[in-house]
């Protein structure tokens, strides 16, 4: 592993273990603000986690890009501690009984609601290289007692699981950070069972924005330097055997970056 990408990921695993601390008191109850994005001291310690709160008066990343109604019973915690920039639980047609996998599942939430979504005959995973994150994910998943989940420590790019395994891979805007995004990619993959799909959410640059052009749009940390371009986004899962690619622009982030869903099978075949 390159110095770089040393560098880059202990800057993410930082930024976001401060995100997980700032969302619960030393007693372990929920803080009043928000992880990135709130007023007060927890925002202030965990800023830019992924990059800015509003764009022209509409909230880009963060709890509110969810139906209320959806986490409404979920722990406060678990809320508060979304930084994604979507809802990957909404586009991946999750069924009954199948399993789950939710790459940096950070707080849980999109692990929680997608065991709420397949029922006590699926199971939902979440992976996470973030100790406090994987602290607070459990401890969520214990308020929530739901008892069809897994939080596992690992890197995205080195799934701790089995090949075959999963019927759905989800994310929330984790991708993107990543600084070897095709091993990523190769990797869903393998965990994937012939016939299985992803359905994450994630930011990607217009394809004329260069990596420098990316780079001054926001930082790696904050979820716009390490993206991926639409094409280079399709080309990739191309070439990590998936059909059935698309990616659809939802909402603008930065000048020509966009929060975005992007939709993947393995082929029967495979």
């Amino acid at each position: 592993m390159s110095e770089h990408t040393d560098t880059v990921r202990e800057a993410v695993r930082a930024r976001y273990a401060g995100a997980a601390l700032a969302v619960t008191r030393r007693d372990g109850t929920p803080a009043a603000s928000t992880a990135c994005f709130g007023p007060g001291d927890a925002a202030d310690a965990a800023a830019d986690c992924c990059g800015p709160a509003f764009v022209d008066g509409s909230l880009v990343f963060g709890a509110a890009l969810y139906d209320p109604a959806s986490t409404d019973d979920l722990p406060e915690a678990a809320v508060l501690a979304s930084l994604g920039c979507g809802n990957p639980t909404a586009v991946a047609d999750l069924r009954t009984g199948e399993t789950v996998l939710d790459l940096g599942s950070g707080g849980g939430i999109d692990v929680l609601l997608s065991a709420r979504r397949v029922g006590p005959t699926g199971f939902a995973y979440g992976v996470d290289m973030t100790d406090e994150m994987l602290d607070l994910a459990r401890a969520n998943a214990t308020a929530a007692h739901a008892e069809n989940v897994e939080f596992r420590k690992g890197t995205i790019e080195d799934l701790p699981l089995p090949g075959e395994s999963i019927d759905v891979v989800i994310s929330n805007c984790v991708i993107n950070l990543s600084t070897d995004k095709p091993a990523v990619l190769r990797e869903m993959f393998r965990v994937l069972v012939p016939g299985g799909r992803a359905g994450v959410s994630d930011v990607v640059a217009e394809n004329q924005l260069s990596p420098a052009d990316r780079a001054s749009r926001g930082s790696h940390v904050g979820c716009i330097a390490g993206a991926l371009s639409v094409q280079e986004y399709t080309n990739e899962l191309g070439l990590a055997g998936f059909e059935q690619v698309s990616v659809s622009l939802t909402h603008e982030v930065a000048p020509g970056m966009h929060g975005a869903i992007v939709r993947a099978v393995k082929p029967l075949a495979a």
